[in-house]
């Protein structure tokens, strides 16, 4: 075996988090101020002020709450909402990442996404996408955080 992998065998595990069970002070501790308000307590931020909306990155976008992949950059598009916006999560329309829910807040009704894992409210989707899913995900900037493609991590170590 090499040093490298008798060190990954011998190095201890991540505990598991059951997410389900944090209380709001876990949260509260894990996330920021902004984070907590819209994964949490289905908040949402102005339009035009999150770090993705304009983003042109290429890799993943996880969830800010527990990391679970929810969406790839190849399929983000300008909306021109001031959201980022997704015509799908990462593993499909009805995949196991990102969830749904009726959101009938605001004296309207919507399709609420959360997060499959954590539970973390994203933002919404609707039927004004483009193809090839007609579906626009208008996902909160502060749910996600990025992790960029293997080319983008080599040229931010330089």
């Amino acid at each position: 075996m090499t040093d490298a992998a008798e060190q990954s065998a011998a190095a201890p595990k991540a505990p598991q988090v059951d997410w389900s069970s944090l209380t709001d002070a876990e949260w509260k501790a894990r996330l920021t101020p902004e984070q907590y308000k819209i994964l949490r307590k289905h908040g949402t931020e102005r339009a035009g002020t999150g770090k993705y909306a304009d983003s042109k990155v290429p890799g993943v976008y996880d969830c800010a709450g527990c990391g679970l992949p929810l969406f790839d950059s190849k399929t983000k598009f300008d909306s021109g909402t001031g959201w980022p916006s997704f015509y799908q999560p990462i593993d499909g329309v009805k995949g196991d990442n990102v969830g749904e829910s009726v959101d009938k807040s605001w004296f309207m009704t919507r399709t609420e996404v959360h997060c499959n894992r954590c539970g973390g409210h994203l933002g919404h989707v609707f039927n004004d996408g483009p193809r090839p899913t007609g579906l626009r995900y208008c996902i909160n900037s502060a749910s996600l955080k990025l992790d960029p493609a293997e080319d983008e991590k080599d040229s931010d170590e330089r």
